[in-house]
């Protein structure tokens, strides 16, 4: 027996070697991705350098009691979407806390504004977030699929009211009558078109393992030794959890309810706090044509390549206000400072979390 100290000394050696090399890759991977995060946020600032300049210079001919209304609704729309959260993962037999819900809402206002990718890098750090809670990635991407399905439908509402105040006012032509329906038109088709392939094992797997090919060949053109960086039968199981977890929220419809109305919160605090500035500009406009211009800015930002949507989000919105009667001599400096209050609202919090969420954890344990 008299090899088994060295064999263990080797063994431990060997362990310790291990575990050294994943540290190091976890520290490279920390510093790269904090790296990153600082560039991304210092180009969005230079992006909208301009704009800095302009809001600073109108704050002197605000009614700037008013403003604090904005940091009120924000928080109401934070408190929403944590409670959303908190109330599908109930449907899905999780119980999470809601301070720490509320952390991460901050955290993912930050990550989607700084990286533009059309919401994915919220996903996808989302159900990085909450592995912390041990709640497995499938549960966490059926709650953000459910997420935006509910945001979509409770929305509908919304454009509904804005079409019929618009009509009291008197501003409804034939542009705002097409820009409603369309809106309402593609976000139901796209409610049902998603509800419709994730409701079937087949379809789910069908229609995300074609996407997954697509990527997978893209990023081959960049990397020609990897042919399958997305593992095809892993991902099936991925998408084969998604479809049990998506038929679990949906055999309790009863459930349901309370996230709808959560949704339906956190669409009026983002359209009161943009109503808050023209208030703060001393005018009370049709908040029709604020619901509807806000709707349309929202879904064009998606394809900006630019940090949170910025310049086609405000050149969309004045567009669409000066449409439904609201001049672009109001519009514009209403937008602007709406824009820059709300990203110093939103991004040092969320900077904050996010920067001591990634450096919380000892890399010693992590690595174990």
């Amino acid at each position: 027996m008299a090899f088994l100290p060295s064999a263990l000394s080797s063994s431990v050696r060997y362990t310790i070697g291990y575990m050294s090399e994943d540290i190091k890759r976890s520290q490279r991977w920390k510093l790269i991705l904090t790296v990153l995060t600082f560039f991304a946020l210092i180009a969005m600032i230079y992006v909208v350098r301009r704009q800095i300049g302009a809001t600073i210079s109108n704050l002197g001919k605000v009614n700037t009691w008013a403003l604090p209304g904005m940091l009120v609704w924000q928080l109401l729309d934070y408190h929403c979407y944590a409670e959303l959260y908190q109330h599908l993962y109930r449907v899905l037999g999780e119980r999470l806390r809601y301070w720490p819900l509320f952390r991460v809402t901050l955290e993912l206002n930050f990550v989607n504004n700084v990286f533009p990718s059309g919401g994915v890098s919220g996903i996808s750090y989302f159900a990085l977030r909450m592995r912390d809670a041990e709640v497995p990635a499938s549960k966490s991407t059926v709650v953000q699929l459910a997420k935006f399905i509910f945001l979509f439908v409770s929305f509908q509402i919304l454009l509904g009211l804005a079409l019929i105040l618009l009509a009291i006012g008197g501003n409804v032509n034939r542009f705002t009558i097409l820009v409603t329906a369309s809106l309402f038109t593609l976000m139901f088709v796209g409610s049902i078109g998603l509800a419709f392939v994730i409701g079937s094992k087949s379809r789910i797997n069908s229609f995300f393992t074609y996407v997954t090919k697509l990527i997978n060949r893209a990023i081959h053109i960049f990397r020609p030794g990897s042919p399958e960086t997305i593992n095809i039968e892993k991902a099936k199981n991925t998408f084969d959890e998604l479809h049990d977890h998506y038929q679990q929220l949906k055999s309790n419809p009863g459930a349901l309810k309370k996230p709808l109305y959560f949704a339906l919160g956190c669409n009026i605090a983002e359209v009161m706090t943009i109503y808050t500035v023209y208030i703060a500009f001393g005018h009370f406009v049709n908040p029709g044509a604020v619901i509807l211009a806000y709707a349309v800015a929202s879904f064009s930002g998606i394809i900006s390549v630019l940090p949170g949507g910025v310049g086609i989000f405000e050149a969309v919105m004045t567009a669409v206000l000066a449409a439904a009667g609201i001049s672009p001599g109001l519009s514009i400096p209403v937008t602007i400072m709406y824009r820059i209050l709300n990203m110093l609202i939103q991004l040092p919090p969320g900077y904050y979390l996010y920067y001591r969420n990634l450096h919380k954890k000892n890399p010693h344990h992590a690595a174990i």
